[in-house]
């Protein structure tokens, strides 16, 4: 069964799993629900004593706010119209811009949301591009189609050479908009040529251009390489649309997609699944190793995914404001069943798999 568009975020329905605390309870309990279930600290104890720890701090993904004009079915992050409030502030901002100066973090990696809806989204933009840093945007498509203020940023990618990480289920209509709402598609399609326009996906531009994947049910997701080279192939010869990199990303039973694993009967089959798929050659290239996630209040994780579960890092300042870099080296990086998402088969991160 795939999954189905929602028209409300979890916060707006109140639904009981906006509650993150019932989250990480549903996922310990897959320990009793599923037949042979190890624990995901107690399998990566398995393999080393020191459990998961810091490789460096080389990306600084910053989740700028959880507004969005999409209320997709799979968000984690439980985005939508609805959240207004929940929007990184110019004080807060500034101290993410200090770190990256100081510390001379070469990748800042820019999510929502839809994180152009941050009044300050731009001037964070030329500030770190002028710092040196390279910046990704997590764009959605259909914000670019969504209100002409958001009409030229194609155009304001290009001038500050963002590298643009663009969300597209399928290159089929029926499939996403399934997923992401009416309509979608065409706007997805008509934003891709945009960013075509003025550069992006092609050749020789050095504006790049890759698009992420994610399965449409309680399944694992087929081959990067198999994947690409359709997406690439379909969208060519359908729209004359010319992408970078597909990046793979499996489902992680968190936020909608658990409400939805639990709402289809799904959730003991796909924790099962996971476990399965496990793969210890995953472990050293997690994103969580190199990155540090902080969320739109300015609290810092070890990756997204655990930012939306509230599992902050084990160090002793937690705040951007106390940002030690020593300390958080020394950290281990926090653990809960979700993360069998990111070690199942050829693995999961931002940047699709891992081994």
């Amino acid at each position: 069964m795939a999954i189905k568009q929602r028209t409300q975020t979890l916060k707006r329905s109140q639904n009981k799993l906006n509650d993150t605390f019932l989250q990480l309870k549903v996922l310990s309990e897959a320990e009793q629900r599923v037949d042979g279930f190890q624990p995901f600290a107690d399998k990566i104890s398995d393999l080393t004593d020191a459990g998961i720890t810091p490789s460096g701090i080389d990306i600084f993904q910053i989740n700028i706010g959880k507004l969005c004009n999409q209320t997709c079915a799979h968000c984690h992050v439980d985005a939508g119209p609805d959240r207004k409030e929940e929007n990184m502030d110019r004080e807060t901002l500034e101290i993410c811009l200090d770190i990256i100066k100081t510390h001379q973090i070469p990748t800042v990696d820019i999510t929502g949301g839809a994180p152009e809806m941050n009044p300050h989204f731009r001037w964070f933009v030329e500030e770190c591009t002028m710092a040196g840093a390279t910046v990704m945007n997590r764009c959605n498509l259909t914000i670019i189609e969504a209100h002409k203020k958001y009409a030229d940023l194609p155009e304001f990618f290009a001038e500050h050479g963002v590298h643009v990480v663009s969300s597209l289920p399928y290159f089929s209509k029926t499939r996403t908009d399934s997923q992401r709402g009416s309509g979608v598609f065409n706007d997805s399609i008509a934003a891709l040529k945009k960013l075509n326009a003025v550069g992006y996906g092609i050749d020789g531009s050095g504006l790049a251009l890759d698009l992420v994947y994610n399965p449409s049910g309680a399944f694992l997701p087929g081959g990067q390489e198999e994947l690409e080279k359709e997406f690439k192939s379909q969208l060519k010869r359908r729209y004359d649309i010319d992408f970078n990199n597909l990046f793979v990303i499996t489902n992680l039973p968190i936020s909608r997609f658990l409400d939805y694993l639990i709402e289809t009967d799904n959730y003991e089959n796909y924790m099962d699944e996971l476990v399965n798929a496990f793969n210890p050659a995953t472990v050293q290239g997690l994103m969580c190793r190199n990155t540090i996630s902080v969320s739109w209040d300015g609290y810092m994780y070890d990756c997204d995914f655990n930012q939306m579960l509230d599992l902050k890092v084990q160090a002793p300042g937690v705040h951007i404001k106390d940002f030690n870099k020593k300390e958080l080296m020394e950290r281990k990086i926090v653990v809960a069943n979700h993360c069998y998402g990111c070690t199942a088969g050829a693995g999961s991160s931002c940047g699709g798999e891992i081994a």
